[in-house]
């Protein structure tokens, strides 16, 4: 037995020895397993910790997941029409380049690039990546793909920041907003007038100018200045009462978005810039001058008028020797006499017509939002300076300034400052007044009968429903002390002649007979072709009433009722 009890206790010492050395094993594998586990737990939870800290970092890594702001010295406020389409407008640009010698994968970089930009010539890029130091993968990149490379996190990527100055409707306001140079400073227009307030100010330039309408009479004009052959052409609309611009065009103009050197004469801007002898469209000045001093009325009779005068050395004779010699001052204006109206400057004096030119505007220098404007010169009026300015000859002036004239004399009589700046309630507020109210009803009437009377030069501009009056001008170009066959043809209008709320000028420089246009007046079944003069009426006018008789519905529908 004891033997028996030895046995069994050796057996059992043996099974317990095997037991522990198993145990033992298996803890020492547990610990293994446990030990790589907690690696394993230390790397996840490093990378989560990562992973947190990157997104806590969103806002501050924006190079990543956006386009940069912008810098302030780049920064130029945008600028809008009255209806708030944008015309000049600053954006932001990234170009996207690679800089090889930084690759470190490079068939991992083509794989990624050709999922971001699937149309690229990806052989093309190859053989950059692995012939050029440097290359543009992408100019102007869109901010979706920006997003897209820069979180690809490749130092090769090499992003530059570029701030563009965009002039959405190209050529339409060319001459007004202007351009920039390389060093985003103005250098034209209402980029370099207000340059330091678009530089500094972050809240938009609002303009008083009308996208539609400006189109419009672009259109028109470019059109009739290939049907007249002629040289360039300018036109302004611009309300009577406050001065507002809703259009300003000078061509030829430019595309700001491309560098242009403004400084060649064709790009002058013909309605600010461009001093001219404008004709008759002065009779109608002059006529008010005379009713303002109450020397004359509109039935005030004038007897033996002459064909023609001489006047030093020089001829002053009528351009339609058909002109009866007996007419009333309302009749020398419709009927364009010449004569008539030296007569009626001859009894307002030479100081005090010269006064009243220089009051509303025509002959004085005029504070205007664009600098490129001519300078006024100081004319010395004397017998026969007095004589040739109360039909428009021997004395210069811009189409801006006569525009502000003829607001003068068909508003009541207020002065206005023409200006491109919306300004609210500002605009509305009236000047002061320079002539009389009577006077200003007394030349509407007038220029009224000029468009709607048979006697009238503006016939072609009678366009039905929109009440239409003014005055034509036909002046020969100087040229080395003398005068040229070329010709500035001009229509100076306002309308609706029952409330004056616009005047309307259209010039033309240097117009041609078109033998091939056909003509029809007052809407007649039957008409003619081909111009038989290339004076104002039958070119500057027709072009005139062309144009408002389509931009006449979008007038009345945003701004007035016209009757």
């Amino acid at each position: 037995m004891k033997k028996l009890r030895s046995k069994i206790v050796i057996e059992d010492y043996k099974n317990n020895f095997v037991y522990k050395k198993n145990e033992a094993n298996l803890n020492i594998q547990f610990n293994r397993v446990a030990f790589i586990f907690f690696i394993f737990f230390i790397i996840y939870l490093i990378y989560t910790i990562h992973l947190i800290h990157l997104g806590s970092r969103k806002s501050k890594v924006k190079i990543a997941d956006s386009f940069p702001a912008f810098t302030n010295n780049l920064y130029r406020a945008d600028i809008t029409d009255i209806n708030g389409n944008y015309l000049a407008k600053t954006v932001k640009s990234i170009d996207i380049g690679i800089k090889t010698s930084d690759v470190i994968d490079k068939k991992k970089l083509l794989l990624s690039l050709n999922i971001i930009f699937p149309n690229k010539d990806f052989n093309k890029i190859k053989k950059q990546l692995d012939t050029k130091k440097f290359f543009w993968l992408e100019k102007k990149i869109s901010e979706e793909n920006y997003e897209k490379i820069m979180k690809l996190g490749d130092k090769s990527i090499k992003p530059e920041e570029k701030v563009l100055r965009m002039y959405p409707q190209k050529n339409l306001f060319s001459h007004i907003i202007g351009q920039i140079d390389d060093d985003n400073n103005g250098i034209s227009g209402l980029e370099k007038s207000f340059d330091e307030i678009l530089r500094k100010s972050k809240k938009l330039m609002k303009l008083t100018v009308d996208k539609d309408v400006q189109f419009l009479i672009r259109n028109e004009l470019i059109r009739y200045q290939e049907i007249f052959k002629s040289k360039g052409s300018a036109a302004i609309l611009m309300n009577v009462n406050n001065g507002d611009i809703l259009s300003l065009i000078s061509l030829p103009d430019f595309n700001p978005n491309e560098r242009q050197n403004i400084t060649d004469v064709n790009f002058i801007n013909r309605v600010t810039k461009g001093t001219y002898e404008l004709g008759s469209v002065f009779k109608p000045l002059t006529f008010a001058s005379a009713l303002n001093e109450d020397l004359i009325q509109p039935e005030t009779e004038f007897f033996d008028l002459p064909k023609s005068i001489r006047c030093d050395k020089h001829r002053i004779g009528e351009y339609d020797n058909k002109i009866p010699s007996d007419l009333t001052a309302e009749q020398i204006l419709i009927r364009s006499g010449n004569i008539g109206s030296v007569r009626i400057a001859q009894m307002i004096g030479s100081e005090k017509h010269k006064s009243f030119l220089e009051k509303v505007g025509v002959l004085s220098s005029i504070d205007f939002d664009i600098g490129e404007v001519a300078p006024q010169k100081d004319y010395n009026f004397g017998k026969c300076k007095l004589a040739t300015a109360s039909f428009g000859h021997g004395v210069a002036t811009t189409i801006l300034q006569l525009a502000k004239g003829y607001a003068v004399i068909s508003n009541g009589g207020y002065d206005v400052r023409p200006t491109l700046i919306n300004k609210n309630t500002e605009n509305n507020k009236k000047g002061i007044r320079l002539i009389n109210k009577g006077v200003s009803a007394q030349v509407v009437t007038a220029l009224r009968k000029i468009v709607n009377t048979e006697e009238g030069t503006a016939k072609f501009a009678d366009v039905a429903n929109y009440e239409i009056g003014g005055k034509t001008g036909t002046a020969d170009q100087p040229k080395e002390g003398s005068y040229s066959e070329a010709k500035i043809n001009t229509f100076a209008s306002i309308f609706p002649t029952s409330n004056p709320q616009y005047v309307f000028i259209v010039m033309l420089d240097t117009p041609q007979k078109a033998k091939d246009y056909y003509y029809k007046y007052r809407h007649q079944k039957g008409g003619w072709k081909g111009t038989l003069n290339n004076t104002a009426g039958w070119t500057s006018v027709e072009v005139a009433g062309k144009i408002m008789d389509k931009i006449g519905p979008i007038l009345a529908t945003k701004y007035l009722e016209i009757n």
